[in-house]
């Protein structure tokens, strides 16, 4: 496969900004953002990232000029679906995807729409960006962890080569339906436990029966992912807690966030997940039950 010379993002949130400005301060600037013609109006004044205003190169889906050779995709789960159609004019026959979505489902999504040939999985963990009064500030990257359960090896090889020349932080992972699972579990705690308790990161580094909240919530996962044989442990839940260690105190995760600002969350991602998955295996998910409906009121009481 040729070299990867520039790829595109979609989603210029707390998470694909805090990419896009790294990829921006990269030699050569290699990355477009793909935008329908209200957010190009929106965003001609420039992104206010820590501090910067960025101008970052836009690439208007109504005027799709080339084929992407990578596209990143850093939507929220429930903008999927209208993602797909706006991406759908830079898909080439050449074109590798590479979503970085919470869950576990985007892939498959991703897949039906375009073909499995062009589908790379991937998340994101331990960064702390946070949208505040429209400025994005983070204090930790975190990193991309990526790879391919689709057999795309020589694909995955030639955007690792890109994050490499780009200085973009990753991880190319051996088996990402593990680590991918690792991460939905770790969400499925912190996220959710967060946003009830209105908690920052600096809560769970302080408070022990915030960790044992969390942990609760991702035991019932756990339980699933050996249900599935995925190869998780109790241990994997205790070594997410180093990594809430490193965060800014002041930081919040994306559900909080989107409590907070009155915005739809990832529920449905997180423990509706977990509900129907519990429901097929006959696996009991009565701390998950209660989350989400906790959630949903809070969602409905801000909306």
């Amino acid at each position: 496969m040729a070299d990867i010379k520039k790829a595109h993002l979609i989603g210029l949130g707390a998470v694909g900004a805090t990419y896009a400005s790294l990829l921006h301060k990269a030699e050569g600037s290699p990355i477009e953002i793909i935008v329908d013609e209200e957010r190009a109006a929106r965003y001609k004044e420039g992104i206010l990232i820590n501090g910067e205003t960025i101008h970052f190169n836009l690439a208007l889906q109504t005027e799709a000029r080339e084929k992407a050779e990578l596209i990143l995709i850093a939507v929220k789960a429930h903008h999927l679906e209208a993602t797909i159609e706006a991406i759908r004019p830079f898909v080439g026959s050449e074109t590798l995807i590479l979503p970085l979505l919470n869950g576990i489902t985007s892939e498959e999504i991703l897949a039906k729409a375009f073909g499995r040939e062009k589908i790379l999985h991937g998340f994101c963990v331990a960064l702390d960006s946070t949208k505040i009064n429209n400025e994005i500030r983070f204090t930790q990257t975190g990193k991309i962890v990526f790879g391919t359960a689709f057999g795309l090896e020589k694909e995955a090889d030639s955007v690792e080569a890109f994050f490499i020349k780009t200085k973009l932080p990753h991880t190319k992972a051996d088996d990402i339906l593990r680590e991918k699972w690792w991460k939905f579990m770790m969400n499925v705690g912190i996220n959710q436990i967060s946003s009830i308790l209105g908690a920052n990161y600096g809560v769970f580094q302080k408070q022990a029966k915030a960790r044992e909240l969390m942990k609760d919530a991702c035991l019932e996962v756990l339980k699933i992912a050996e249900a599935k044989q995925i190869q998780l442990s109790e241990a994997d839940i205790d070594g997410f807690f180093p990594i809430i260690d490193g965060l800014s105190p002041e930081g919040k995760t994306s559900m909080l966030q989107d409590i907070e600002a009155g915005r739809k969350t990832e529920v449905e991602l997180f423990s509706l997940a977990v509900i129907e998955l519990g429901k097929k295996l006959e696996i009991a998910t009565p701390i998950n039950t209660l989350l989400y409906k906790m959630i949903r009121v809070l969602e409905e009481k801000n909306s």
